[in-house]
């Protein structure tokens, strides 16, 4: 899997400079500087020009991503332009609803572009999303981000806290973006003014296997990183699975016992990816 730290990404909007300034000092994974629902119309030149500036600054060695606006609207070629000769880590391309939509964005920002993190967020993108990640390895697309909002009005469903009408879409996107071998990010929580019911949609998403969670709000970032990251014991443990593994006398094992339990050969892959991220 292409793996990176990925517990917090917080979309910025590219027209607020303060905000952009202050994601900096923030704890968090992933900036991504948005160019599209943050921005009116008549800001959206000027946003794209503040993005690509706030690229070259960095945030301090956080991964950095630009949001272009959707492949159906008059700003995207400009911004796709933008992204292409900035120093952003990748392109993020709303309501992506089918491979040939990853073709196309992959034509706009050139074969030596940034990689693409793909939003599912339609019903017609959950039913594509076998021939969606399928195209993922020809069109550089390393990661899926659930985009509940959009997904839920096109649903015309009632998610309330639970989101009981969306898991199956969100197992959905999980099962895929593992099948491809690419990252999955939870959509965003709009109940800032809830750190309970955001917490819980954080240990949600981590149950449903998401690497991460997409924020709208520097206060989600720490309950992010805490469910979305490794546990102590859960690094203690996967410090001792590659420990016992690489104990000569356990060679060439394809399971040993360890603390009265089995443990596998991919028990040790897991165990490699914990400490990882930790």
């Amino acid at each position: 899997m292409t793996a990176f730290r990925s517990r917090s990404a917080l979309f910025m909007p590219a027209s607020n400079p303060r905000a952009i300034d202050k994601a900096r000092g923030l704890a968090c994974d992933v900036v991504i500087v948005d160019l599209e629902d943050a921005v009116a119309p008549n800001a959206k030149p000027d946003a794209r020009a503040a993005a690509v500036a706030a690229m070259a600054a960095g945030f301090g060695g956080r991964r950095q991503a630009i949001r272009i606006n959707g492949l159906d609207t008059e700003w995207s070629v400009a911004d796709a332009v933008a992204v292409r000769g900035s120093r952003a880590e990748a392109a993020v391309v709303p309501k992506v609803s089918s491979a040939d939509d990853l073709v196309a964005a992959r034509g706009l920002l050139g074969e030596d572009g940034p990689p693409i993190w793909a939003m599912i967020e339609t019903c017609a993108a959950v039913l594509a999303l076998p021939t969606i990640v399928a195209a993922a390895r020809a069109t550089r697309t390393e990661l899926l981000i659930a985009g509940t909002n959009d997904l839920a009005k096109d649903m015309r469903c009632r998610p309330g806290a639970d989101r009981q009408p969306m898991l199956p879409a969100l197992a959905a996107i999980v099962t895929a973006a593992r099948g491809a071998g690419i990252v999955a990010l939870d959509g965003v929580c709009n109940a800032i003014d809830d750190p309970a019911r955001y917490a819980a949609e954080c240990d949600q998403g981590a149950m449903f296997g998401f690497d991460g969670k997409t924020l709208i709000h520097p206060s989600q970032i720490d309950a992010a990183n805490r469910a979305f990251g490794p546990s102590a014991a859960e690094i203690v443990w996967a410090e001792r699975v590659i420990a016992a593994f690489a104990d000569p006398a356990n060679a060439g094992l394809g399971a040993i016992r360890l603390d009265g339990e089995m443990v596998e050969r991919l028990h040790l892959a897991e165990a490699e990816r914990v400490v990882g991220l930790g």
